[in-house]
C-alpha cells in the first residue's frame, strides 16, 4: 500500500507542477527551439499551444504558429508570415531559435542566427502569455497589451476576435500548404468583402460575396456567434447553424482553400451525437459551388500536362474585351512558364484568316522595330468564374495588320476571292467593289456611335443584298472597335444575329461588311440603342434577358394589349410600378408558392429592372446578373427607367 500511495502522491506533484507551468506568464530571457527541450508554450488550460509545429510531409520544415493542443490533428488556428503587401508564412529549420529577448522584444532567428520575423511597431513587452482563447499576447509592464496574435490574422479567426476595417483573412493554397491561396476576406469600411486574387501575383479581381451597409467590425464573441457590426449601431448575423455550448466544443472560422469562409465546431468530448472531428455549423457564401456541365478530369501529372502545351510570342496582336494578367518584373522566359504552371490560365484558339492575295498565310509574323522597342509580354488567360456567364461563346479572330509593301501588290490584284465562298474564312473586299456595290455609298439604313451602315447588293450570281458599315474616324478607338467587332462577330452563328460576310482594311478606309435583314427582335424585347446613334454592345442581350426574366417571374407575355387594366398591358412599366410601391406581390397574384416566396420575387424583380436601365452602362454583366440571381451579391435599388421604358 505504502509504494501505492507514493506513486499517488507522486502523480499529483507532477500534474501541479504542469499546470502552475502552463499557467505561469512567459519571462524574458525565455526561448523555444523547434526540437526541445522546449518547443511550445501552454495556455493556463492546455487547449491552446504556441510554438514550432512541424509541417504536414514535410518534417524538416517547422511553422511558428498557434494550434489547438487537445485535439488529435492540432488543427492550427494562427501562423506567422513576414511583413510586406504580399505576405508569405514563414518556414525554418531544426536549428532555428524563438526569444523572448531580456530588451523586451520576441524574434525568430534561423540558423545562421539571422532574424527572419518579428512583430511589427510592437514596442517594449515585460512579459508574454498564451492565453486560453488562442491568443498569444506581449503585454507592457502597465498591463496594456502591445501585440496579439488576434491582431494580425493568417486563414483563421477564433471567439473572442474581432476585425476591425484593413484587416484580412488569406485562404492557403491547400489545408497542408499555408503558401497563400486564391482568395482573400478583406473588412472595408463599406462592408465585408470576398475576393478572388491572382497567383502569385496578388491582383485582386472582383468580389464574388460581399455585405451591404458601412461595417465598423466584424466580431466573434464568446458564445460563438460571428457578426457585423454596422455604423447605425446594428448587427448582421452570419453564424446560421445551431451553436453548441462553448464549455463542450472548440470553435473556429476559416476562410478555405475553396474561397468559402466556414464557421466549425469541434466537441472537447467524445459522445454518441458527435464524432470527433470539425463540424460545419455556417458558410459563407451558401453556394460558391455550382454544378458543372462538363466531364472533369483530376490529378493530372503536373509536369505532363505542362508539355501538351506551347506559348508562342505574338507581335501586332491586340486582345480587346478579353482577361489579362500582368507580372512584372519578369522575363520573357519566365511569361510562358507561369502561366503552364497556373491550372487557371487557359488556352486560346488563334486561327489563321487566308486573304485574296495569299492564301498560304505565313506563319512567321512581320515583326518592325517599333513593336521591338515596345513589345510587352502578357499572359492571355481566363480566371475560373464562380457561376454561369454569357449565352454566346466567342471565339477570337486574329487579324494580321501588315505593311505597305502588302498593300502595293494586294492594289495590284483586280479579282478576289470567290463570292459563293463568303461564309469563313471572310472575304476580303476592296473599297472599289464596296463602292460599286452601294452605288457610291447612297442608301443610308442608319448611323451609328462609329459610322455609317450603306445598303448594298453584291454584284454575284445570287445578287446577295448587303449593309455596309463605314467607319468615319480611324483613330485609335475605332481601331480597336473595327478589331473587336471582327473579333466578336465573325464567328459567331445565331438566328438572332446578322452574320459577318466580309471586311474592307485598305489604306485608311475600315469596313464591314453584314448580310442584309431587318431588326431580328420581337415587339417589346429590343434594347432602346438599336434605334439610336450608339454603339450596339453586348448589352443589348441584356436588355432582352429583363424582359424574358419578368415574364417567368409573371407567366405572362412582355405585352397583353388584352389586359382589362391599362397599366398592366405593358409588362416591364406595370413591374416598375408594383415595385417601386413596394407591391411585388401584384405581379404573381394568383400564384401560391411566390407568394410564400416574396423575397426571392422582389429580388428577380429588381434583378430584371437593372437589365432594363436604358443607358447600357448601367446595366449589369450576365455574370454579375447571376451573381444576383443566386444571391451571392447584394442589389442596390435599381435606378428608375419609368421615363425611359416604352415599347419598341
Amino acid at each position: 500500500m505504502a509504494p501505492l500511495f507514493l506513486l499517488s502522491l507522486l502523480l499529483l506533484l507532477l500534474l501541479s507542477f504542469t499546470s502552475v507551468h502552463a499557467q505561469q506568464n512567459i519571462t524574458l530571457g525565455s526561448s523555444l527551439t523547434p526540437q526541445g527541450p522546449s518547443n511550445f508554450w501552454l495556455s493556463p488550460s492546455g487547449d491552446f499551444a504556441f510554438g514550432f509545429r512541424p509541417i504536414e510531409g514535410n518534417t524538416s520544415s517547422y511553422l511558428l504558429s498557434v494550434w489547438f493542443s487537445k485535439i488529435s490533428n492540432k488543427t492550427v488556428a494562427w501562423y506567422a508570415k513576414t511583413s510586406g503587401p504580399e505576405p508569405a508564412p514563414i518556414q525554418v529549420t531544426s536549428g532555428s531559435r524563438l526569444q523572448l529577448t531580456l530588451g523586451g522584444t520576441l524574434s525568430l532567428l534561423d540558423p545562421t542566427n539571422t532574424e527572419v520575423w518579428t512583430p511589427q511597431s510592437v514596442g517594449v513587452a515585460a512579459y508574454a502569455s498564451m492565453l486560453d482563447t488562442g491568443n498569444f499576447v506581449l503585454v507592457a509592464a502597465d498591463g496594456t497589451t502591445k501585440w496579439g496574435t488576434f491582431k494580425d490574422p493568417a486563414d483563421t479567426i477564433l471567439p473572442t476576435q474581432v476585425l476591425t476595417p484593413g484587416m484580412t483573412l488569406h485562404s492557403r493554397i491547400i489545408a497542408t500548404d499555408y503558401s497563400n491561396g486564391r482568395f482573400i476576406l478583406n473588412i472595408q469600411t463599406d462592408g465585408v468583402f470576398l475576393y478572388p486574387v491572382a497567383v502569385p501575383s496578388g491582383f485582386q479581381y472582383d468580389c464574388y460575396w460581399s455585405t451591404v451597409g458601412n461595417t465598423t467590425r466584424l466580431v466573434f464573441d464568446s458564445t460563438g456567434r460571428i457578426y457585423i457590426t454596422l455604423d447605425n449601431s446594428t448587427q448582421t448575423n452570419m453564424t446560421l447553424g445551431a451553436i453548441g455550448s462553448m464549455a463542450d466544443y472548440y470553435n473556429r472560422a476559416t476562410l478555405d482553400p475553396d474561397g468559402v469562409f466556414r464557421q466549425y465546431a469541434y466537441p472537447k468530448k467524445a459522445s454518441n451525437q458527435w464524432s470527433q472531428a470539425w463540424s460545419v455549423v455556417g458558410m459563407e457564401p451558401q453556394n460558391i459551388c455550382l454544378a458543372m456541365t462538363k466531364t472533369q478530369s483530376c490529378d493530372l501529372d503536373e509536369e505532363e500536362a505542362m508539355k501538351q502545351f506551347k506559348l508562342t510570342t505574338m507581335y501586332h496582336v491586340n486582345w480587346p474585351l478579353a482577361d489579362y494578367e500582368q507580372y512584372s518584373p519578369i522575363t520573357e522566359n519566365q511569361c510562358p512558364q507561369l502561366c503552364l504552371t497556373d491550372c487557371f490560365c487557359a488556352a486560346t484558339v488563334l486561327i489563321k484568316v487566308p486573304t485574296a492575295t495569299n492564301n498560304n498565310t505565313q506563319s512567321q509574323l512581320s515583326k518592325s522595330s517599333k513593336w521591338k522597342k515596345d513589345k510587352k509580354y502578357w499572359i492571355f488567360g481566363s480566371s475560373l468564374l464562380l457561376g454561369s456567364s454569357v449565352l454566346l461563346v466567342l471565339v477570337l479572330i486574329c487579324i494580321l495588320l501588315l505593311g505597305p509593301n502588302y498593300t502595293i501588290v494586294r492594289k495590284a490584284v483586280p479579282s478576289l476571292q470567290s463570292s459563293s465562298n463568303l461564309g469563313l474564312p471572310l472575304k476580303a473586299f476592296t473599297y472599289a467593289e464596296l463602292e460599286k456595290a452601294t452605288g457610291g455609298f447612297q442608301e443610308v439604313l442608319g448611323t451609328g456611335a462609329s459610322g455609317i451602315v450603306y445598303k448594298g447588293q453584291l454584284q454575284d450570281q445570287h445578287g446577295t443584298c448587303i449593309a455596309v458599315k463605314k467607319i468615319d474616324k480611324i483613330e485609335q478607338e475605332s481601331e480597336k472597335e473595327f478589331t473587336a467587332e471582327v473579333q466578336v462577330i465573325g464567328q459567331t452563328h445565331h438566328k438572332n444575329l446578322v452574320r459577318l460576310l466580309g471586311l474592307c482594311n485598305e489604306g485608311k478606309e475600315r469596313l464591314l461588311i453584314y448580310e442584309f435583314m431587318s431588326i431580328r427582335g420581337t415587339r417589346g424585347y429590343v434594347a432602346p440603342e438599336w434605334f439610336k446613334s450608339v454603339a450596339i454592345t453586348a448589352k443589348v442581350d441584356v436588355y432582352s434577358f429583363g424582359v424574358i426574366l419578368l415574364e417567368l417571374i409573371c407567366c405572362r407575355r412582355n405585352v397583353e394589349l388584352e389586359a382589362t387594366e391599362e397599366d398592366q398591358k405593358i409588362l416591364t412599366d406595370w413591374a416598375n410600378d408594383s415595385y417601386r410601391c413596394g407591391r411585388v406581390d401584384f405581379l404573381v397574384e394568383g400564384d401560391d408558392e411566390a407568394i410564400c416566396n416574396l423575397k426571392v420575387v422582389e429580388r428577380f424583380v429588381a434583378v430584371a429592372l437593372w437589365c432594363l436601365q436604358e443607358d447600357p452602362t448601367m446595366r449589369p454583366t450576365m455574370l454579375k446578373v447571376t451573381q444576383m440571381l443566386d444571391g451571392v451579391v447584394a442589389i442596390p435599388t435599381p435606378a428608375d427607367p419609368s421615363s425611359s421604358l416604352s415599347l419598341v
